[in-house]
């Protein structure tokens, strides 16, 4: 069964593999960049990253000696931020212990700052034509299915047994041309919903086919509901210039640029948060004007609700308690400082604002 699975979805995945910008490189550099920003990340979106990315910042040597203002900026969109900055920290470490270069070798791969086992067995098959086995949501969802895999899939455990399946598939040599074409076959064919079978280069062999369970399969075990905050800001204005500050490093958004403010507190009110959070970040007494805007966004673990208030202030010489760094900005500038997606957006209504 074994060299049938192969035969089969490698002959389909040689007449229909997407044409995609970073396939057929033979740059391993290229390779990452494009698994990072393919985690999580839809191909479609993730496309005019990758061309502004390499042409920005075309290789190892470029990204270990960037601004880290500019690498986020080029980021900025994609989020999962500390994603970009263990690139960066990667490669500066492969600056210093390997020449500037990705090496060829999964453990040194998987020991690298960001890179977990799927990364590093991508890069390895990919660029470096070595037999590993690359297991994502798109390749679960395809074994779950061909197996007739009724364990969750979403588990250590199942992840586990079935990158043991995924390996023992692998076409000797050829693990690279397989593993993309298990991941095209989940993307285009095998997808959650709907998949379409009557095309499927294995659904002779697929055993949910078969029994017609293709529909229940993949099994999930189910996540707890994410608990949802709400947040303030303040849009502390001085004539046409606004006080940004800079999350710190390690946090959540670490490295981005925000409008101050934070969680508001059991029994407190919006207005009373955010001025409990402009003493402790800033130090300042503010009052909080009305109200600019709400936005709400979804995070991984968690969803909040922002409330904005504009705050004008004659005040200019502000020290920082806890944010690593602030700067009066004009609101034209704020375009070229990275934001999270709530902060551009606030950013933006800002200057349309104040727009004649």
């Amino acid at each position: 069964m074994k060299e049938e699975i192969s035969r089969l979805l490698l002959a389909w995945y040689s007449k229909n593999a997407r044409v995609l910008p970073w396939r057929g490189l033979s740059d391993p550099y290229a390779i990452w960049v494009s698994e990072i920003m393919l985690q999580q990340t839809r191909v479609e979106t993730v496309i005019p990253y990758f061309h502004r990315w390499m042409q920005t910042l075309p290789d190892v040597l470029s990204l270990a000696k960037a601004p880290q203002d500019a690498v986020l900026k080029l980021w900025e969109g994609l989020g999962y931020y500390s994603r970009v900055l263990s690139m960066q920290k990667a490669a500066r470490f492969l600056l210093e212990k390997h020449a500037g270069a990705l090496p060829p070798d999964h453990d040194a791969l998987l020991a690298l700052p960001g890179i977990g086992p799927y990364t590093a067995a991508a890069i390895a098959s990919i660029a470096f034509g070595l037999d590993y086995a690359v297991v994502d949501g798109n390749v679960k969802r395809v074994l779950a299915r061909l197996l007739n895999y009724s364990n969750p899939v979403n588990t250590p455990e199942a992840e586990a047994e079935l990158r043991g399946i995924a390996r023992g598939l692998l076409p000797p040599g050829s693990a690279g041309e397989f593993n993309q074409a298990m991941m095209d076959l989940g993307a285009v064919i095998c997808t959650p919903r709907n998949p379409a079978c009557a095309r499927c280069p294995l659904a002779a062999i697929c055993s949910a086919y078969q029994a017609d369970l293709q529909s229940s399969l993949p099994v999930k075990k189910a996540k707890p509901p994410i608990p949802h905050y709400m947040v303030t800001a303040g849009i502390l204005m001085n004539d046409h210039q606004v006080l940004i500050a800079k999350r710190p490093a390690g946090s959540l958004l670490g490295g981005l640029w925000e409008f101050p403010g934070g969680k508001v507190e059991a029994g407190e009110t919006r207005e009373q948060a955010l001025a409990r959070e402009l003493n402790e970040e800033l130090g300042i007494e503010a009052s909080v004007g009305e109200e600019f805007g709400s936005y709400t966004h979804a995070y991984t673990h968690f969803r909040v609700t922002l409330h904005a208030f504009r705050i004008d202030t004659r005040d200019r010489d502000i020290t920082p308690i806890q944010p690593s760094e602030i700067r009066w900005v004009s609101i034209t500038d704020l375009e070229n400082f990275p934001m999270g997606k709530i902060d551009r957006l606030i950013s933006r209504d800002r200057a349309r604002a104040l727009t004649p």
